[in-house]
């Protein structure tokens, strides 16, 4: 029997607030001294009351925008009950059955084709603490106690590790445009937790799911998935039933692993916060945060198509990442060129010097403009050009001055070059005969040693057409 896979996610993004959730605590806690960043609010003392954060409310509505969402007018908020070290009050501050965001969508474009992935709701929560396991001891620290959070929960829609992986990396290219969240999972800023189940294909009623807590890459992400999928299918065909419980992600021998029984929201004992009101959000409120949006990925993705004349293809790798569109365009309008061109130097050169150094470099739009700009004059050639790249993405000095510096410009006059021909036509009288005989690929290797006598510097188009005109005249004189 062939089986389908039904994924639903839950997703938590940290929001990039400068305080907690609930509290004036520094909410930039990544690589901080562990416990520096409490007070008796995120730590749960007895008697603290928590405040909430505006802008955390704000940048919520404005996501459920973005992931066009109905707000909600009213909403509040509730005790979410559970006990784990990392959570000393023993509930966590979340939204229920009132969430500020529902009934939303994203398009996410997989492998050709693209696919409305449904979302139930987005609502917000705080951050629990970090509990860490050395050997017999385990260690809780509460710095991420009550940083905001933005859970995103879709409709089971997906059905497999690779739509999955899509939705994730369109839902991190949104927070990110919007400047909500870093949306780093790699640096805890984006977790997930993907609900799992398989049905016989063509089948409506779902099976038996499981849950895979904390996922913290992209990559843990899919190779967690491909191996619940492969799991599942192997207890199904054996006759076996898929127990309902919360697996965890053993990344060094790459399987999933049951935690515990999985839990249901009678599980966690919700009860409205009584030390919080409810929220009432008003239209004005909504209008204005709209107002606000920047232009999403998708809608730049089309007015890059449209504007600037790129492929589908083209247009999206640009726009995937915020700061890279930013970029292409600036570069775009220094250049004044075909807006191909420059679209060709950052998706490939610049992207190939950016995964070798795995980090930003020195290079600048207006700079990239500059040195697109020798090409076309003829001044570099196209691979010096990549050479001199590399040199202003490591020192960040301007591609001219390089040039100039190291003497690299390329020699376009025809008196120099035309002697540099002759040149080599006298030094290799053999390869001459050999073309004059009818071997008129030996004409490359011709072309080779004229770039060698002038180091690389000749002019290609301006070369060739000499050599070959030189060439010609011995063959009729022959």
């Amino acid at each position: 029997m062939e089986y389908e896979a039904v994924i639903g996610l839950e997703v938590h993004a940290q929001l990039a607030t400068r305080s907690k959730m609930f509290c004036g605590c520094d909410a930039n806690v990544f690589e901080a001294k562990p416990n520096t960043h409490t007070c008796p609010v995120c730590t749960g003392m007895p008697g603290a009351l928590p405040v909430i954060n505006e802008l955390a409310v704000e940048y919520a509505i404005m996501a459920g925008l973005a992931l066009n969402c109905q707000i909600a007018k009213f909403t509040k908020w509730d005790r979410k009950n559970y006990h784990y070290p990392d959570l000393p009050k023993g509930y966590q501050i979340s939204q229920y059955d009132l969430p500020l965001a529902r009934d939303g969508w994203l398009t996410i474009e997989v492998n050709g084709y693209q696919k409305r992935v449904d979302i139930r709701r987005a609502h917000l929560e705080e951050d629990t603490g970090k509990s860490s396991h050395a050997g017999d001891h385990s260690l809780v620290d509460l710095n991420r106690s009550g940083v905001p959070l933005l859970e995103v929960v879709t409709e089971p829609d997906l059905r497999s590790a690779e739509e999955t992986y899509a939705f994730l990396v369109t839902l991190r290219s949104i927070l990110r445009y919007l400047g909500i969240s870093t949306a780093d999972m790699e640096k805890g800023a984006m977790r997930c937790e993907p609900n799992i189940s398989l049905r016989p294909v063509g089948a409506e009623e779902y099976g038996r799911q499981t849950e895979i807590k904390n996922l913290n890459s992209f990559r843990a992400v899919r190779a967690a998935l491909a191996y619940e999928i492969d799991r599942q299918t192997r207890i199904l065909e054996s006759g076996g039933r898929v127990e309902r419980v919360t697996m965890g992600w053993d990344e060094q021998r790459g399987v999933t692993i049951p935690q515990r029984s999985k839990e249901t929201a009678e599980d966690y004992r919700y009860f409205p916060e009584p030390d919080l009101p409810p929220l009432l959000i008003g239209q004005e409120w909504v209008e204005r945060v709209r107002a606000q949006l920047p232009e999403l990925p998708d809608a730049r993705k089309a007015r890059f198509i449209e504007h600037y004349g790129l492929s589908a293809y083209d247009a999206g790798v640009l726009v995937a990442d915020k700061e890279t569109a930013d970029f292409y365009e600036d570069a775009a309008r220094a250049y004044g060129g075909k807006p191909k061109t420059v679209s060709n130097w950052v998706s490939g050169e610049l992207f190939r010097l950016a995964k070798e150094s795995g980090a930003a470099g020195g290079v600048t739009p207006a700079g990239l403009a500059e040195l697109v700009s020798l090409v076309d004059r003829g001044a570099i050639s196209n691979s010096t050009a990549k050479e001199v790249l590399a040199e202003m993405y490591r020192s960040g000095e301007a591609a001219g001055e390089i040039v100039a510096r190291r003497g690299l410009a390329q020699i376009s006059d025809q008196e120099v070059l035309e002697a540099a021909v002759v040149q080599v036509l006298a030094e290799n009288p053999e390869q001459v005969q050999q073309y004059l005989a009818g071997k008129e690929t030996i004409a490359q290797w011709l072309m080779g040693q004229v770039m060698r006598a002038t180091r690389g510097k000749a002019n290609p188009q301006v070369a060739l057409a000499l050599l070959t005109r030189q060439l010609d005249a011995r063959k009729e004189q022959s």
